[in-house]
């Protein structure tokens, strides 16, 4: 058995230290103030907001859209998953699905909910095709479709880089000894996968409870808890002290998240070797997983067609004559290339240091009997529950009058915290996929155990790090919410640009400065997924 050694501790140490001065002050200082009413400590504000009867229909109301979107977004990205990995679909067909599934993640939140009004609403392409609306898009329906376009990808992330892991030949052993169609499917593909599909559906859960862009966008009417948070904190009339206690509230979905995941985890399977073996063609189960995908991603893309639609058209949905104005307008702005380079320098130093804490977190999770250990999965459910715009004001009252306030450094820490449970889960999931003996026998032959992880470990968990890093690279460059309240006139990024252009229903800018964003985030994802594939296929050559 592995015990515990001085390099494990020494590592632990200074990421409990930054848990706890960029995530457990700035929430307790929060949690302070939702106490004070004054000078005074008291109840209060707790008890006006349980006979709030405005409060209690909101989070009533995002329960029921987030659970809904959450059951609907986990089964579709499972099938996806599915049909790039158990099908023998064409592998240019498994790179457009891959591509385009994850491809709204590239943008900000709230950019989807302007999609959706011009592809659905009373002006949008899909209106002016039928003659009349499908349904109204504000509201439930557009919370419904936000959401489920915001979390597919990450749930499709983690299902593919889960069943990369599932060994194959478990599916020839079952076809030797006829199996059922069905029972072959239960034991060595549903079964190894219970854990990451509750994964998945509670992360999805949480992300679309926690949202603010699309209710900003789409919500109209229907209240939610996250507008409810908005207009506490940021509306006509500021009351923080009510703002600090829904954002408590807010926390109750962590709660019960990380109990079930602690349940799921029994389900959790290792092989002490994964096997590539070759999938059995079946025409009809290939033909129906590859219309499916296509279909999936046919919608996806006819839904953000609207984004490269109307900034080149000369007043949609009048005129549609070509032109390039409306861009040559956005980059005619004097500092949008000092904008767009601070972006850039927050999105590359939020990956590079974001992957080295994740992974250290879930390398002394999963692989180590260090004590504390299962404290950074309450950690990793509270940095995903805790909603962007909580985190950034509780930076924003903590860091006051520090030299911190203003600087990039505490925009990349409060990115990194925001950002930080979907890699963790996807190196934690990878990582025990692994042989848990490797470590014991490396301790045997008196091997370190520091040598161990960059020998063996490393070298195994690569194309996930990839994804890691890409994963931290675009929400780092489309996140709003989190750092609205960080920047400053110098520290200024693209994302906040589009957020101050919303003021102003600038939505054609709005569209070019989201294809910008676009753009560099296909690059980077891109070439992640390039230098993984390409690593990937060294390691099966010099096989």
């Amino acid at each position: 058995m592995l015990k515990t050694n001085n390099i494990m501790k020494l590592i632990f140490l200074p990421i409990l230290l930054f848990f706890l001065f960029f995530l457990i002050m700035p929430l307790l200082y929060m949690f302070w103030e939702s106490f004070k009413v004054g000078n005074t400590v008291t109840l209060q504000n707790y008890l006006d907001a349980l006979k709030n009867i405005e409060i209690r229909e909101a989070f009533f109301n995002s329960f029921k859209v987030s659970f809904g979107a959450s059951i609907l977004t986990t089964i579709l990205a499972f099938l996806l998953a599915y049909s790039v990995h158990f099908t023998t679909m064409h592998r240019q067909t498994k790179r457009l699905v891959q591509i385009g599934i994850t491809l709204p993640m590239l943008l900000p939140t709230i950019t989807y909910g302007f999609v959706l009004i011009y592809t659905f609403g009373n002006q949008g392409i899909v209106t002016r095709l039928l003659g009349q609306p499908l349904f109204t898009i504000y509201g439930y329906n557009g919370l419904m479709i936000g959401y489920v376009l915001y979390t597919m990808p990450v749930a499709f992330i983690l299902m593919q880089n889960s069943m990369q892991y599932i060994d194959k030949r478990f599916l020839l052993v079952s076809m030797l000894m006829h199996d059922t169609a069905l029972r072959r499917f239960y034991h060595t593909i549903f079964r190894p996968m219970i854990g990451t599909i509750g994964g998945a559906f509670i992360l999805t859960f949480i992300l679309s409870f926690t949202d603010f862009g699309i209710p900003a966008s789409v919500g109209g009417n229907y209240r939610v808890i996250a507008t409810e948070l908005y207009q506490a904190m940021l509306g006509s009339i500021v009351h923080f002290e009510r703002g600090a206690v829904i954002s408590v509230f807010m926390l109750i979905p962590a709660v019960l998240g990380v109990m079930m995941l602690t349940f799921l985890e029994r389900f959790n399977f290792q092989y002490k070797q994964v096997g590539q073996s070759e999938l059995v063609q079946h025409r009809l189960r290939d033909g129906l997983f590859t219309m499916y995908a296509i279909v999936c991603v046919g919608i996806i893309l006819i839904i953000f067609s609207t984004m490269f639609l109307v900034p080149f058209t000369k007043g949609y949905p009048y005129d549609f004559g070509f032109t390039l104005e409306h861009v040559q307008n956005v980059l005619a702005e004097r500092d949008l290339t000092k904008v767009y380079m601070n972006s850039l320098l927050v999105a590359m130093l939020t990956a590079v240091f974001g992957v080295v804490i994740t992974f250290m977190s879930a390398l002394l999770n999963a692989r180590t009997p260090l004590k504390g250990r299962k404290g950074l999965d309450i950690a990793s459910m509270i940095t995903n529950t805790v909603p962007g715009m909580v985190l950034g004001l509780s930076y924003l009252f903590f860091f006051n009058g520090s030299s911190l306030k203003g600087t990039f450094l505490i925009i990349i820490a409060c990115n990194i915290m925001h950002f930080f449970t979907t890699p963790y889960l996807m190196a934690k999931n990878s990582l025990q996929k692994m042989d848990p003996t490797w470590e014991v026998t490396a301790a045997l032959l008196k091997d370190s155990w520091l040598k161990t992880v960059v020998r063996i470990i490393l070298p195994n968990i690569k194309s996930t790090i990839y994804q890691m890093f890409s994963y931290y690279f675009l929400n780092a460059m489309v996140t709003v919410s989190g750092v609205i309240f960080l920047v400053s006139t110098k520290t200024m990024l693209v994302s906040t640009r589009i957020k101050e252009l919303q003021h102003f229903a600038k939505y054609t800018d709005i569209f070019v400065l989201s294809i910008f964003i676009l753009c560099t985030n296909l690059i980077v994802k891109l070439g992640c997924d390039y230098i993984a594939t390409r690593k990937e296929k060294v390691k099966e050559i010099s096989k």
